[in-house]
């Protein structure tokens, strides 16, 4: 008896394994049911066919994420032609572009909405306009608290320095990052675990100007530093990371170390790069306290 009861008692005082969080971003280019030649449309997106919806739905299937950062998405019902609404629960920008940014969250997590970063959208009356940032508090069934933001920011400035004699491109990338610091300043003071993730249509090399604005708000880690994306990769090898992943608060000690992946398409054919996306989904663990 007295052997039982030591045992039982060692069940008891063993602490169970952490819970994690699988996160990831994937810009889904141009995800819209609208037909080739509607004028919302550049002239040279085409219309995605019942089998192109397919793989795409298969490939959301075997990311087996937790939450998913979209970006490129014309509204909830070409969201739910990949992510099946029996599983996720979707969350977009409350904008009528055909470019918004948004989120897929699996059911069983609890998601509260909160109001759009609107000022990252410093055009709205464009045609083409920057897009609002998309934000949610999620919160796992162990308690565990996350905020986090979805953008997709001004392309154009790819790794040129920001400064007076900048491109337009560039002055209008640095202050969506002066926005952006902002609000993890905001984030920091609160305490709560926050990530920034999406296209940021931005190499981050090291001293980035960009990146630097932020980490004068909060101190950020960035999933992908020092890597380079297997993305529709050719014999050149693998391209510099424009889809980011940035840590912030606590979210920081919570990334489960060499946890970054990149799905890359099984389809290799060139019209692939329209038909599924030109960018792949970016993901991370995070190992809940």
């Amino acid at each position: 008896m007295r052997r039982i009861l030591t045992l039982i008692f060692l069940l008891i005082a063993t602490p169970l394994p952490a819970a994690e969080l699988k996160l990831a971003t994937w810009n889904i280019a141009w995800l819209t049911l609208r037909p080739a030649g509607d004028p919302a449309l550049p002239r040279n997106v085409e219309a995605r066919t019942a089998d192109d919806f397919r793989l795409l739905r298969g490939y959301a299937n075997r990311l087996a994420a937790d939450v998913v950062a979209l970006q490129e998405i014309d509204g909830e019902a070409a969201a739910t032609r990949v992510f099946d609404p029996a599983q996720w629960t979707i969350h977009l920008t409350d904008e009528e572009d055909v470019q918004r940014p948004g989120f897929a969250i699996r059911r069983g997590l609890r998601v509260t909405p909160q109001p759009d970063l609107r000022a990252l959208d410093l055009i709205p009356r464009a045609r083409f306009s920057l897009r609002r940032g998309a934000d949610i508090l999620v919160e796992s069934p162990g308690g565990a608290r996350m905020r986090l933001l979805s953008v997709h920011l001004d392309a154009g400035c790819r790794e040129d320095a920001f400064g007076r004699d900048a491109s337009r491109d560039c002055h209008q990338l640095e202050r969506q990052a002066r926005i952006l610091a902002d609000w993890a300043e905001a984030r920091q003071r609160e305490g709560v675990a926050f990530a920034i993730l999406g296209d940021f249509n931005r190499r981050m090399g090291e001293g980035d100007d960009f990146l630097a604005i932020l980490e004068q708000a909060a101190p950020l880690t960035r999933a992908t530093q020092g890597l380079s994306s297997p993305c529709w990769a050719d014999s050149r090898g693998g391209r510099p990371f424009i889809s980011h992943l940035l840590l912030g608060g606590p979210a920081r000690d919570w990334l489960v170390p060499r946890s970054l992946a990149v799905m890359v398409y099984a389809e290799r054919e060139r019209r692939y790069r329209q038909a599924l996306s030109d960018h792949c989904p970016v993901s991370v663990r995070l190992r809940l306290p």
